[in-house]
């Protein structure tokens, strides 16, 4: 064996599962790439950095994909693809830093127990979309707004109608509620809802069904394909379909805009002082192409043949997913004007009155009144929101594969239970996620979607000092390029190791800043459960390393040496296996790779 095994430092070997099986398509991996921009919990963020922006957010996206996104991309790529492996297992690379793969597993954990929502409120609006008259219309509102609280609540109905308070000669302040936002705070009955001084404790049963529901359909997916290649086919399609809903979303959208040209104009063309705010958005939202939690890549990477093309397949997935942020910002866009030009007129007809627009969760809120107001409202409502149910399955699909995959490829016992594992594991999410269908947990995943970007960001600056420092320079370059049979530059390779860090390490900063603003406002259930998630997880780090280097034997040098040496890391498969001894045997690994008869390459 010229590679170190398991058995040299007095443990277990890693055992390959070689029934895993690989994408049914080779362009599947580049479609769930693709689909981890459906990760809308960080709208928030999605709003200031392309909503405001605009297209002026392209620039600086493109500048962060050089930097450190691709390279990020194709490190991840490497990592699950040569190892074949999850995010666990595929620290074999240096086993000593084998616990951020048991953080990235507690990561993803706590982001199942509140991504349901993301699904639960969009279906509660689409089974209200079958109605008749929709509720959240100024005509549907009429019904059931006036016994919503014993005083009178002002909204955007009177605002389109000119309804205002009697006359006075002094300004007065109007606070006008959004009816589509207003009809999900009376499901749970408060309208304090997203409020920080939210007291009490309510629960809407509506979205408590809807949360069993969406645990249900993500149980039937698990259920009925059980393999990668029927799991990857199923995506493939639903992921065809939401891009065509979101395509057609937008082009109805496009035709809001009373003056749609300066619309587009404003979009695609923004002004000089736009685009140097954008900058320092757009750098920490672009952490969220990633998916939610962290290793998300690495395991669907792992299902790829062990030759796949990952560079390229890393830049189309980036510029994939750049184009669908861009189609929910322009979304965004065109609800936030739509609120501004009524609002604009009231003001010109009102001028001793200032009007607000409580604008909240605007991709999932406030849009409903604006598509109340199109023709044929029932169909488009049906449409957009059965696209946003669609994100929410998808995202939480693939979550669920890359932790449960990382499960089985690091614990050889389950997998031989895995249809009853699955089961538990997503029972025991749908129980943890009831919090979200009450007043204190609806909004659960504003917070928490900023704790996961400042994790995630962290584990990514981490993934470089394991790769490029401890597995070190030349080997990585080695193994990617035996990977791939081509060449990978050493400019790649230093903008790895020393530009890629220094602006992770910048953008940490501010992401930890923004999750330290966003608890000021979170309720002690929600600090409990960060600690859980977030926090503590970070102790195994060190406690997974002490437990290793006692497992191993010699002197504490010689343990630190043996434990950050890669285990058992080769290709899974037995002809590339082989061939990458044959590599390993020659001293110099570049005239082996260029000297590879065609024999030995295929």
């Amino acid at each position: 064996m010229i590679y170190e095994s398991s058995y040299d430092s007095g443990r277990l070997p890693f055992k390959p599962d070689l029934t895993r099986g690989y994408w049914a398509k080779s362009s599947d991996f580049v479609f769930t790439g693709i689909s981890l921009a459906f990760r809308l919990d960080i709208f928030s963020v999605v709003w200031m950095a392309f909503t405001y922006a605009g297209c002026a957010g392209v620039l600086p996206y493109i500048i962060c994909l050089f930097l450190f996104v691709v390279p990020l991309f194709v490190m991840q790529s490497f990592m699950g693809q040569f190892s074949s492996s999850g995010f666990i297992s595929s620290f074999r690379i240096a086993p000593l830093f084998k616990g951020i793969g048991y953080i990235s597993l507690a990561v993803n954990l706590g982001v199942l127990t509140y991504y349901s929502v993301l699904a639960a409120v969009p279906l509660l609006y689409l089974f209200h979309s079958l109605r008749p008259t929709l509720p959240w219309s100024c005509e549907g509102l009429k019904d059931w707004s006036a016994n919503v609280t014993e005083n009178p609540v002002k909204h955007l109905c009177h605002m389109l109608t000119n309804d205002t308070t009697p006359n006075a000669n002094f300004s007065w302040f109007v606070m006008h509620e959004i009816p589509s936002n207003l009809f999900l705070k009376t499901r749970f009955n408060n309208l304090e809802l997203f409020e920080p001084n939210d007291e009490g404790f309510y629960i809407s049963w509506e979205i408590l069904l809807c949360t069993f529901l969406t645990w249900t359909i993500i149980s039937s997916i698990f259920y009925k394909c059980r393999s990668i290649e029927k799991l990857g086919t199923v995506l493939r399609y639903l992921i065809f379909i939401t891009l065509a809903l979101l395509l057609i979303t937008v082009i109805r959208f496009s035709l809001v805009p009373s003056n749609l040209t300066q619309a587009i104009y404003d979009f695609f063309i923004p002004n000089r002082f736009t685009l140097i705010q954008s900058f320092s958005c757009v750098s920490i939202f672009v952490i969220s192409v990633f998916g939610a939690g962290w290793g998300t890549v690495i395991s669907l990477a792992s299902f790829n043949k062990f030759k796949s093309p990952i560079t390229q397949n890393s830049w189309t997935i980036c510029l994939g997913q750049m184009f669908v942020f861009l189609s929910f910002a322009f979304i965004v866009f065109v609800t936030d004007n739509y609120f501004d030009e009524i609002k604009e007129a009231y003001d010109e007809q009102n001028p001793n009155s200032y009007a607000f627009i409580n604008k909240l969760w605007v991709l999932y809120l406030s849009t409903g009144s604006v598509l109340a107001e199109m023709s044929w409202p029932n169909l488009w409502c049906i449409i957009f929101y059965l696209m946003l149910i669609l994100t929410a399955l998808i995202t939480m699909s693939i979550c669920l594969l890359s932790t449960l995959q990382s499960i089985f490829d690091d614990f050889e016992n389950y997998r031989t239970r895995k249809t009853e594992l699955t089961f538990i594991v997503i029972g025991l999410l749908a129980i943890c996620s009831l919090y979200t269908c009450s007043n204190q947990g609806v909004f659960l995943h504003v917070i928490f979607a900023n704790d996961t970007v400042v994790t995630q960001t962290a584990l990514n600056l981490l993934l470089f000092l394991v790769v490029l420092w401890v597995y070190g320079r030349v080997r990585f370059q080695r193994d990617l390029e035996f990977m791939l049979s081509e060449r990978f530059s050493n400019c790649k390779i230093y903008m790895l190791r020393f530009v890629s860090p220094l602006c992770l390490i910048v953008m940490l900063l501010a992401t930890f800043f923004i999750a330290f603003m966003y608890h000021n406002v979170g309720s002690w259930i929600v600090q409990i459960a960060a600690l859980l998630f977030i926090v503590l997880p970070w102790l195994y780090v060190p406690g997974y390393m002490i437990y290793i280097m006692l497992q191993t034997t010699g002197t504490y040098k010689t343990r630190f040496k043996r434990c950050c040496r890669p285990m058992d890391w080769y290709p899974v498969e037995l002809e590339d296996r082989q061939r990458y001894e044959q590599a390993m045997r020659n001293t110099d690994m570049t005239h082996q790779l260029n000297s590879l008869d065609e024999e030995t390459a295929t």
